[in-house]
């Protein structure tokens, strides 16, 4: 799996470049029009404008339009065919793109490493599971990257624990009474992550910040996501389904919890 970072246009720090400064805006939101519909999104992207001056970036260096999100893991141990649609859902806003935009888009899955053993799953299950994903994924040309390897890369992060967001807790712990297998409560899990979680979106943000992060999750959960890379949020398999691929069974069935 790639440790580097992906290959993205470059631009000058501080440069602010509106699509109408290079490729005309008609040929932008063209390029926007082709992924940011219902058929993809589940809600409206969080920055519209964000995202164009990406594509605008995109058009004029004749690259692809990156995006990246986050990979997870859950009770199965080995891929199973919801992965492998899930990956299929993701090449079809490739093609949409590629319509519009002879580069397509391009992908880079982050298999969150650091979340699987904060869950209490063994690493050797989770490293068989992500790279299953990872050698099919492969095979279409994504690029893969561990959390852990993004997080070291981007060196120490300081932060301020007093400042979390008991709400922002309470949220996940819901899911974590769920999902939760670690050592401590579903609530001390919960604190856990979160507080993984201000660290990895500096250094998300850090290591691809001319991506546009995709997400199965709502804007509920954008405290989670690097603030300063648009969010789309999207459907994970098909139009109407947000259930994260790691999360079902074989046959595509919602898994009942981590046990």
């Amino acid at each position: 799996m790639s440790r580097a970072p992906m290959s993205l246009p470059v631009r000058a720090a501080g440069q602010v470049v509106k699509p109408d400064a290079g490729p005309g805006a008609a040929h932008v939101a063209k390029v926007l029009a082709a992924f940011n519909t219902w058929s993809f999104k589940r809600e409206q992207p969080s920055n519209i404008a964000q995202i164009e001056y990406r594509i605008a970036d995109a058009i004029r260096a004749h690259v692809p339009i990156t995006f990246v999100m986050y990979w997870g893991k859950g009770p199965r141990n080995r891929i199973a065919p919801p992965d492998v649609a899930c990956l299929d859902f993701l090449s079809s806003l490739s093609r949409r793109v590629a319509a519009v935009h002879a580069p397509g888009a391009e992908w880079g899955l982050i298999f969150t490493d650091t979340h699987a053993e904060l869950n209490g799953h063994a690493r050797g299950a989770f490293e068989s599971y992500f790279t299953d994903v990872g050698n099919v994924a492969a095979g279409r040309d994504y690029k893969c990257f561990r959390l852990g390897d993004i997080v070291r890369a981007a060196g120490p992060v300081s932060l301020h624990l007093e400042d979390l967001n008991e709400e922002q807790v309470d949220l996940l712990t819901r899911s974590a009474d769920k999902w939760f297998r670690g050592a401590g409560s579903s609530r001390e899990g919960a604190r856990r992550y979160l507080i993984a979680n201000m660290i990895e979106r500096r250094a998300v943000e850090k290591a691809f910040p001319e991506a546009v992060f995709a997400t199965f999750n709502g804007s509920e959960l954008d405290f989670l996501f690097p603030a300063a890379l648009p969010r789309f949020y999207m459907y994970s398999l098909r139009k109407g389904c947000s259930v994260k691929p790691w999360f079902m069974d074989e046959a595509g069935r919602l898994l009942a919890s981590a046990s």
